[in-house]
């Protein structure tokens, strides 16, 4: 049969045409492979089919906060920044955007004939492993510590990726590395992560069930360690149990890059490329990115797999190709026709400094030292990250334009009246005081000094890792403690010793035990790697064209003896993260100041008591009682307070960010589910028990002083489950 469309498209087999139903097409096509050009499907790398039509594809992409590794794209803030805005809105419009540049590129480079890697629609993001132990390195690529903040991140920057059409996905978002995943990087090749049935369903898995229920990611990528002693590439209960058989997921699973080499060379489960492949293919695991499934012919003569269990995963892959439009004319596939224009476009530009704007996060204003004032006559920046523009990408980045560091903005923002002093002081991480005397000189003339630190790639990143390190230098993973490192530390303290007020500016990815500068430092700022527009939008939060409003995904503690030893993956039994910790954090998750106030009030709540598969709904008033416009962060936290298990102290369960002029009134509501309610048994069961239930709104964390005295800052209510 042969047809001609309006583009010319000559239909010689059935999946050529796309008046048929894709599983008719996709079956087509694969009964029309040979068993070797099935199995070259299977690579990230996969190969032409010449004689069918079918172009080369590589499978690999990258968009963690901006389109990666792709020359210029928009670079908005790293993901742990993306998640300090507690925005879905924001999130979903930033995803879009993301997704309109990745569509742009894609089609410019199928137009130059190019089919290599970072070209495709696939793209391995987000990632969306639970941030449990502030030392990981790769924290940074993630929405922090919580499972319910990561879940609803996550939801929406994959809706924003994949789009809205109904015959259409506009990319294919990959949420990874599923599951149980958080270090150490220097062994995640042979690591088993031990994880026991509560922690699993409560910390773990959330917000990879919500991605596949909800958001209905339509790929999944399998982890490099095995969890529970099962290789996360080849795990029949990860991959056939519960993502297929209990959440109905029909996508395809990728493994990481050479997990499935991991599985016979470092976990040693089996002996041989041949066994390990067979393994993987037959628990779920469709596209290796690697080249450990070319070993399937001999799995398959040696009767380890067979060709239907082969045929299933290829069937899996084309399906995602057909539904991304890639066998289709372009004419009738609506994100084709995306302009190339819009990469690097003034809106997405404009877009990446608000999402930079709404991430930063005011952690000390000691007697309102922010904003400065634009008056001022002469300020002395200062540190190792001030006029490094690379260090604002993180990590898997795109490259800016207009690459600008922090001191850039500020500079752009001050008045010629102004004398902007700059000395960089010290090494972010080498020792050495060569620096500091230029810089103790400089902030001997100025009123202000700010010192812009932190860490970099250098110190946090991803096992071998070479990008944003500069030099080819290879980042050290994992961190061994909380520390700022010292070498800032003590340039710290002798800026702070001239008597001038020292305002601390922090880039980095994770936690930072910045002790001293808490309780002896005016103003602290914490602006994590906040993309292309960190240095404006820095600026204008210093100087206060921007009111500061974003809250911490993570707990920053005071010290690395906080925290049980970096291997042990337990959550409840290991009082991990804020709701299990017992001790006294510097700053708690969900902490953030404002420049205005707000005050809450009229805590209504749709019932005093509920049944077990009942709900209820929590409202409550907020109003802007400061002189300034400004973001108030609304947090609602759950605390069952005497049921039999092993509960959170409190968990997160709804929030929302608003804008508020001065004097404004708006009421926020949430509805908490059962599910919501539920608390999950050492069975792994999600169970409602009966009892009290204390609940608590406001703008972050209930304090203990606040629960035996509530204000207008925090609102406590209670209800029971009969």
């Amino acid at each position: 049969m042969k047809e001609t469309k309006s583009q010319q498209q000559t239909i010689d087999f059935s999946f050529q045409n796309p008046a048929l139903p894709i599983a008719e097409r996709v079956n087509d096509l694969v009964s029309r492979l040979t068993l070797e050009e099935k199995i070259s499907q299977m690579m990230n790398s996969a190969p032409a089919i010449e004689r069918l039509g079918i172009p080369p594809y590589d499978w690999w992409n990258e968009a963690l906060h901006g389109v990666a590794r792709a020359r210029v794209a928009t670079v908005f803030p790293q993901a742990i920044g993306l998640a300090a805005t507690w925005n879905l809105p924001l999130m979903t419009r930033l995803a879009t955007a993301i997704s309109d540049e990745a569509r742009a590129k894609h089609h410019e480079a199928v137009r130059q004939g190019i089919r290599s890697t970072y070209t495709g629609l696939t793209f391995w993001s987000p990632n969306i492993n639970i941030f449990r132990d502030p030392r990981w390195g790769r924290g940074q690529e993630t929405y922090g510590e919580d499972p319910y903040l990561t879940a609803r991140m996550a939801v929406a920057f994959i809706r924003g990726l994949q789009g809205d059409d109904p015959n259409y996905l506009k990319l294919v978002a990959t949420p990874k590395h599923y599951a149980v995943h958080s270090g150490p990087e220097p062994e995640r090749h042979r690591f088993n992560a031990q994880a026991d049935a509560r922690d699993l369903r409560e910390t773990y898995l959330p917000a990879f069930e919500a991605c596949i229920r909800e958001a209905k990611a339509y790929s999944i990528m399998g982890a490099y360690n095995r969890t529970n002693g099962e290789p996360c590439c080849a795990s029949p209960t990860l991959l056939e149990q519960i993502l297929r058989q209990e959440w109905g997921f029909e996508g395809y699973v990728v493994s990481d890059c050479g997990a499935i080499r991991d599985i016979y060379q470092d976990h040693k489960v089996v002996a041989t490329p041949e066994e390990a492949a067979a393994m993987a293919v037959k628990a779920g695991c469709d596209l290796n990115c690697g080249n450990t499934y070319a070993a399937l012919p001999q799995a398959v003569a040696q009767g380890l797999i067979d060709e239907a269990t082969i045929d299933q995963a290829v069937k899996r892959l084309f399906t995602a190709r057909f539904r991304l439009g890639m066998f289709d004319p372009p004419e009738q596939v609506p994100y084709a026709q995306i302009p190339y224009a819009v990469n690097d476009a003034p809106e997405h530009r404009a877009l990446a400094l608000q999402v930079a704007r709404e991430s930063m996060v005011l952690l000390k204003n000691e007697n309102n030292l922010l904003p400065l004032p634009k008056t001022l006559r002469t300020i002395a920046v200062i540190g190792p990250n001030a006029a490094d523009a690379e260090v604002l990408w993180g990590n898997y980045n795109g490259v800016p334009s207009n690459p600008l560091s922090l001191l850039d903005g500020i500079r752009a923002a001050l008045s010629p009246e102004t004398e902007l002093l700059y000395a960089q002081g010290c090494h972010i991480i080498n020792p050495g005081q060569e620096g500091y005397a230029e810089a103790l000189a400089l902030a001997e003339r100025a009123e202000v000094v700010i010192f812009i630190g932190g860490i970099s790639q250098l110190i946090e990143g991803e096992e071998g890792q070479v990008e944003g390190v500069g030099g080819g230098l290879r980042s050290k993973g994992d961190r061994i403690d909380l520390n700022l490192p010292a070498v800032q530390e003590e340039l710290l303290q002798a800026l702070h010793a001239t008597g001038k007020p020292v305002v601390l500016v922090l880039a980095n990815g994770s936690a930072l035990a910045v002790n001293w500068a808490d309780a002896n430092l005016p103003a602290i700022l914490e602006a994590w790697y906040p993309g292309q527009a960190g240095g404006a939008a820095l600026a204008e939060v210093l100087f206060g064209d921007y009111n500061p409003a974003g809250r911490l995904p993570v707990t920053f503690y005071k010290t690395v003896e906080d925290l049980p030893p970096f291997v042990d993956y337990r959550i409840a039994a290991g009082g991990r993260t804020y709701r299990y910790f017992r001790g006294e954090p510097l700053y708690p998750f969900g902490y953030g100041l404002s420049y205005t106030s707000f005050s809450y009030s009229n805590l209504q709540l749709s019932a005093e008591s509920v049944a077990r598969d009942q709900g209820l709904t929590v409202s409550a008033t907020i109003q802007n009682t400061g002189s300034r416009a400004g973001d108030e962060v609304v947090q609602l936290y759950l605390n069952p307070m005497a049921i039999s298990t092993l509960a959170p102290i409190r968990q997160l369960r709804g929030f929302e960010r608003i804008s508020l002029a001065p004097g404004e009134v708006r009421t926020v509501s949430f509805t908490l589910t059962p599910g919501q309610i539920a608390s999950i048994n050492d069975d792994g069961q999600a169970v409602v028990e009966p009892g009290q239930y204390q609940l608590t709104v406001g703008g972050r964390q209930p304090r203990p002083q606040d629960l035996a005295q509530p204000g207008d800052a925090i609102l406590v209510g209670m209800f029971e489950v009969v």
